[in-house]
């Protein structure tokens, strides 16, 4: 076990993998990075499963009795996905025990083409939870602005809820209060809310990618000497916001009542730009009662050479500030790249959720 990741969840960081498939899952490669790697849960979304499905042979039997039943391309999705989320959910099962059900969570989304619809991503949420039956799996929710009351409808019926796609802080103010409204709701209909759970990812690494094409754009001293700096005082800048919504009479009467704090969660935690650090949305973003979901790449280069300098985030939210105002001196606007951000973030979905069902399609044709 890396002692790096050991002080890294000692911190209070909590180390998700951002990936599944059921070669991991066939392999026993998730236990191991369970027991060996600090691993303590799972975060999925369409891209990572029309991955798994692209590659080997590891779904050809239930593609083939799927096919043999005459299921749907699309009801063969939610089969297959969720076939690998309760699996998953299994392997972690003794992690969320342990954890009194803060960790040892597995994440499956809703299909991202219902992200502008309220009405049909809180029954997709309704009927994935059903499907998947498991108390420790989340179900995640894009916070589009049609996302926002599905997350409160989604929580009101006792369901844990991943806020998946959060770019701007005006946007997770509002999943706060979301969640929050949430949990009132629950409550009232007599569900424990003790139990239940969210985290709110919000994402990283995209942003730089986003401020630093527009400032290599500009191509000063002073636009260059910006670049790959405003994810991390984005994220910190979140983490201050969820402090904030946390030192509020709302929040404390739910916690009097059992709630748990939904935990922000650094997503898209690989660097793109390989000039940086390949561990640096780790390191600079370590601070107690968060979660880090990282590819298996980030993972095991935080293990080898990752160096933690103990809490990066508080005493920090000044000069994210500064940093932001000067990117708007120079005019790069900072509700235009989140708004880009957002609409990408969904598009991108879309389309590997059109690959998947592609994939399962060509899957159930070859099938004898």
């Amino acid at each position: 076990m890396s002692d790096v990741l050991a002080e890294l969840t000692a911190a209070g960081v909590s180390i998700w993998l951002d990936d599944i498939s059921r070669d991991r899952l066939r392999t026993g490669n998730l236990k191991d990075l369970v027991d060996n790697f600090q691993v303590r849960g799972v975060t999925s979304n369409p891209t990572i499963f029309a991955h798994a499905l692209s590659k080997g042979s590891a779904y050809d039997e239930q593609t083939a009795e799927l096919k043999a039943r005459g299921v749907t391309v699309e009801e063969a999705s939610r089969m297959i996905t969720t076939r690998d989320i309760r699996w998953a959910a299994d392997v972690l099962r003794p992690v969320y025990d342990a954890s009194d059900g803060v960790d040892g969570r597995v994440s499956i989304e809703v299909d991202p083409r219902l992200a502008r619809d309220t009405a049909a991503t809180v029954a997709e949420a309704k009927q994935l939870w059903w499907m998947v039956d498991r108390p420790n799996m989340f179900i995640k929710i894009p916070a589009t602005a049609a996302g926002v009351p599905a997350i409160t409808a989604t929580l009101a019926e006792g369901i844990s809820v991943n806020v998946t796609l959060i770019f701007s802080l005006q946007r997770y103010g509002e999943v706060i209060d979301a969640f929050m409204a949430g949990l009132e709701q629950a409550a009232a209909n007599g569900h424990d809310i003790s139990a239940m759970a969210s985290v709110a990812s919000f994402f990283v690494s995209r942003v730089d990618t986003e401020v630093d094409k527009r400032l290599e754009k500009l191509g000063t001293p002073e636009a260059l000497g910006l670049k790959s700096k405003a994810a991390i005082a984005n994220a910190r800048l979140a983490y201050e916001l969820y402090e904030q919504k946390l030192d509020t009479d709302r929040w404390r009467a739910l916690a009097a009542q059992g709630a748990r704090v939904q935990r922000p969660l650094w997503a898209s935690t690989s660097t793109k730009d390989p000039s940086l650090p390949d561990t640096l949305y780790v390191v600079e973003l370590t601070v107690k009662d968060t979660v880090n979901t990282m590819p298996e790449a980030t993972l095991r280069a935080t293990a080898d050479h990752g160096v933690l300098k103990g809490d990066a985030v508080h005493g920090t939210y000044d000069d994210a500030r500064a940093l932001f105002a000067r990117l708007e001196e120079l005019g790069i606007s900072y509700d235009d790249v989140v708004r880009v951000l957002e609409d990408e973030g969904v598009a991108k979905f879309e389309v590997s959720w059109k690959e998947l069902l592609e994939t399962i399609r060509a899957e159930m044709a070859k099938q004898a």
